[in-house]
């Protein structure tokens, strides 16, 4: 009994992250039709349409925002505070591991570090109310058919073929870091991301992601 209690919250926790991400991509191909006229790459996998910081967000929003007591206005001060830290974390790791960053709001009033800002912090705070308003007696909605036979076989596929694109959307970015930082191809791995997945590749995949100049 505990070990399907397990699997249902896993495959819940993993179908909440798989829909955050999906709504990113949306919401972020909607912002760069508006900013620049026309559509630009958002994704944040090589396959796909995904935007894992939604998909973290949207995660962080389902532990904490139904634990939150005390109506809407508290949820948009929470999730507000909490939406930034997850935009900066994930700006963070994203440069440390990759050697780029894939937004910038240094420009912008009440920023930390170009990772955040008070603006985008409001914004995450209104996507916290809308969570709870809207999403989440959705995403409740799975815990009818976790049960399923064919949902869960379609669940781990899924999950198959989400672990191999995150493996190949990071070893791609790695190995992109190393080029930029003129390291040669040192095994046949190198070779077939040099090959596969250049510089033209990459850059037309995530057309909005910003090389890090970094200085020893």
């Amino acid at each position: 009994m505990k070990q399907e209690k397990y699997i249902d919250k896993i495959i819940k926790i993993f179908w909440v992250f798989i829909i955050g991400s999906v709504i990113g991509y949306a919401v972020e191909m909607v912002v760069g039709l508006v900013q620049n006229g026309h559509f630009v790459s958002r994704q944040g996998l090589v396959f796909g349409p995904f935007a894992q910081v939604y998909g973290l967000g949207i995660l962080a929003y389902y532990f904490i925002v139904p634990k939150i007591k005390g109506g809407y206005l508290k949820i948009f001060f929470v999730t507000m505070i909490l939406g930034g830290i997850v935009e900066y974390l994930c700006s963070y790791f994203q440069e440390i591991l990759f050697g780029t960053i894939s937004w910038d709001y240094s420009h912008l009033l009440f920023n930390i570090n170009g990772r955040t800002s008070l603006l985008h912090c409001t914004y995450w705070g209104i996507g916290g109310v809308l969570f709870m308003k809207y999403i989440l007696p959705l995403i409740n909605k799975i815990d009818k058919i976790t049960k399923d036979a064919y949902f869960r076989t379609i669940t781990a596929l899924f999950i198959i073929f989400m672990l191999f694109n995150i493996s190949v959307s990071s070893m791609a970015a790695i190995r992109q870091n190393e080029r930029n930082r003129e390291i040669g191809a040192s095994n046949n791995i190198d070779v077939f991301f040099d090959k596969y997945y250049s510089d033209e590749v990459m850059d037309d995949i995530y057309e909005n992601k910003i090389e890090v100049v970094q200085t020893n």
